[in-house]
């Protein structure tokens, strides 16, 4: 790379240079996730400066957890990060799709092809890639257990949960009855409490939100059943006074006065919540220990300085309101859950509130043997709600194991046949850039490359759309009867990301750095793994 000097403080690159720059370092990126694609992709270890590690094939995971400071690298982890927000799964997809397109736009140059030009055929290339997803995918019933579970399944397949991708998903379909609205899941809305030292199998549902909290006083009662429950967003304690307030006391029964009627405005707290029939009460704010003793002595369970997103969790569940203030103490603001209770998990207090009616927010039980394998499955519980969440909102799937980019490759050279001049190339290198994930499957899968993608290419123009890869036996004739499906919004997404970010990259023909870039930088990225 040539650098220029500014100042002492900065440097420039220029022209060819810089956009060689970015993409080289995007590229790398991409093939530090491809390893991971697939059934049969392979995990990372990443170990942080403090010697944490983590172990996961999570694309996204994988480019949040490494350091990287070259600009184009940042890009291709920004992919990742938009994908994850949007859609919520397919990161690694997109960043080989970036990857990829990023490599063919290198040729184009190569061959005198301005990147104005190349920009320009890749939204046509991007439309048109589109229109053939959208022909080529099939509208499915999302009321169909058979089908969400089948979308759980194939997102858990390749990771650690994979070998118990069955009862996770029947687990994750009865979290959609419960908690999903106008076709959506709120993942808010789904409390993950994660407890080392069990089975995956022992893992639960619970109707209800669980709070990793203790009573505030060990004299209060562990366990209610018919709760009646108060949901508070103010302190049950005395308000401070203002740093600019006066109190005047003149003798040590003026002081008296003072504490006795703290004490009183106390009781009255405790007591206003016993005469309206509360026996729970969860404060956002804190509780006084004499409060907490007044209500102890009234047989009411009390939790002090629970979470904002917990009370809005148990909010939704209950059907109520979170009161803001001490008049709003009135019996219509109570609200009924099947019991409360503290207990003790591996040496931690949580506070069960549970066996609720109709909630529509819930918590979900992970449990596993150690804590790298119940992050991974907790992720992996995270992308498939993510896959759930595109199949409700677009009702339409693609058929998964490459097959859909096979068809997107075939159909876009097809169309390229109708266009002359520099567009002709450059929607034929945007086309071949889907056959990076079929080729990715095929070398993560052990399969040999050549052999492999002909006989898929064959098979297309034989009419069968949708032969794909299983990675367990090879060439299928139709993924989507081997129940290797995906929506399509995760597709299409990938497509767009890959497509802007690309675009983005090919504009910039001048890097300012406040320090000095040169290739040490994209060797850091390489030596990583």
């Amino acid at each position: 790379m040539t650098n220029e000097t500014i100042t002492n403080q900065q440097t420039r690159t220029k022209g060819v240079d810089a956009l060689n720059s970015n993409i080289e370092a995007a590229k790398t990126v991409s093939e530090i996730v491809k390893t991971t694609l697939g059934p049969m992709g392979m995990d990372k270890m990443l170990i942080d400066e403090l010697g944490n590690t983590v172990i996961t094939n999570d694309g996204v995971k994988i480019l949040r957890e490494m350091t990287i400071e070259h600009p184009g690298a940042k890009m291709l982890v920004e992919v990742a990060k938009t994908q994850e927000q949007i859609v919520g799964d397919g990161t690694t997809t997109a960043v080989i799709y970036a990857g990829e397109l990023l490599n063919k736009a290198q040729e184009l140059i190569s061959k005198k092809i301005h990147p104005t030009n190349i920009i320009r055929g890749f939204k046509q290339a991007s439309e048109k890639a589109k229109e053939i997803l959208e022909k080529n995918s099939i509208k499915v019933d999302t009321k169909s257990e058979k089908l969400l579970r089948e979308i759980v399944e194939v997102a858990m397949t390749g990771k650690v949960a994979d070998t118990n991708k069955e009862f996770l998903s029947k687990l994750l379909f009865e979290v959609i009855k419960l908690t999903s609205e106008n076709d959506k899941i709120d993942k808010n809305n789904i409390k993950i409490i994660k407890i080392v030292g069990s089975e995956i199998e022992d893992s639960q549902i619970i109707k209800g939100i669980i709070l990793e909290k203790e009573i505030a006083n060990n004299n209060m009662p562990k366990n209610i059943e018919n709760a009646k429950v108060l949901l508070l967003d103010f302190p049950l304690e005395v308000r401070e006074l203002d740093n600019s307030a006066n109190l005047q006391i003149n003798t040590p029964e003026d002081y008296q006065n003072f504490l006795n009627s703290e004490t009183e405005y106390l009781k009255s707290l405790a007591y206003k919540i016993k005469n309206i029939g509360a026996n729970v009460v969860i404060c956002q704010k804190g509780i006084d220990d004499n409060v907490a003793y007044y209500l102890a002595k009234q047989g009411i369970l009390a939790v002090r300085r629970c979470r904002k997103s917990d009370l809005s969790r148990l909010s939704k569940a209950l059907n109520i309101n979170i009161l803001n203030n001490s008049e709003d103490i009135q019996t219509e603001n109570l609200a009924i859950a099947g019991r409360v209770k503290q207990e003790e998990i591996n040496g931690f207090n949580y506070i069960f509130v549970e066996k609720i009616e109709n909630p529509k927010s819930i918590s979900l039980i992970l449990k596993s043997s150690t804590n790298h394998l119940l992050d991974e499955i907790e992720r992996a519980v995270d992308d498939a709600i993510g896959d759930l969440n595109s199949i409700l909102e677009s009702k339409r799937i693609v058929a998964g194991g490459g097959a859909i980019e096979i068809e997107l490759y075939r159909e876009l050279l097809e169309y390229s046949k109708t266009l002359i001049g520099k567009n002709q190339i450059i929607v034929q290198k945007f086309a071949e850039m889907f056959l990076e994930i079929p080729k990715t499957l095929c070398n993560n899968s052990g399969f040999d490359e050549i052999d492999t993608m002909s006989e898929l290419i064959l098979n297309h123009e034989k009419g069968l759309s949708k032969s794909g890869i299983n990675g367990f036996i090879g060439i299928v004739d139709s993924t989507i009867d081997e129940k290797i499906i995906e929506p399509i919004n995760i597709k299409s997404q990938a497509i767009k990301t890959a497509t802007e970010t690309a675009s983005m990259i090919l504009r910039i023909d001048d890097i300012i750095a406040a320090k000095k870039l040169n290739q040490m930088d994209l060797n850091e990225i390489k030596n990583v793994f």
